[in-house]
């Protein structure tokens, strides 16, 4: 006889890296736990009946105030490893836009203060966040 194992649940989710074409990516330092006070990529749930490429737009805009069409996203790849997030099981499809230095952000929403960071001098970064960079970088 075997266990049946009760199906765990998963959480859907999108994340976004932008790139200045100066070497910078734009973080926002988050307002909640977990990994409260620790710089990340903007991102968050996929809502019902949206793709995770306009739950990407959607976020960077609420979050950061920088406006994208989510067909100039270009996805990066899916990151589901189990513990990525401290909360349960989050799979997130993780996407790239470059855009020209000067581009205006504004800390909104869930975002306590945004910021270019370099590329090559980053903080930490919350979950898998440098994974999901480094996968970005690896892409282009």
């Amino acid at each position: 006889m075997t266990d049946i194992e009760t199906p765990e649940t998963i959480r859907y989710t999108a994340d976004i890296v932008v790139t200045r074409t100066d070497g910078h990516v734009l973080l926002i330092q988050r307002g909640w736990d977990p990994h409260k006070g620790m710089w990340a990529l903007p991102g968050g749930h996929v809502d019902a009946g949206e793709t995770s490429r306009a739950a990407a737009a959607r976020e960077l805009a609420e979050e950061t105030g920088v406006y994208a069409a989510p067909d100039e996203l270009e996805q990066i790849g899916v990151f589901d490893q189990p513990g990525r997030d401290p909360r349960g099981r989050y799979v997130t499809v993780a996407y790239h836009l470059t855009v020209i230095p000067g581009t205006p952000v504004e800390a909104k929403d869930d975002a306590v203060a945004v910021r270019w960071a370099p590329l090559d001098d980053l903080p930490p970064l919350a979950f898998d966040h440098a994974d999901i960079l480094a996968a970005t970088r690896h892409h282009h």
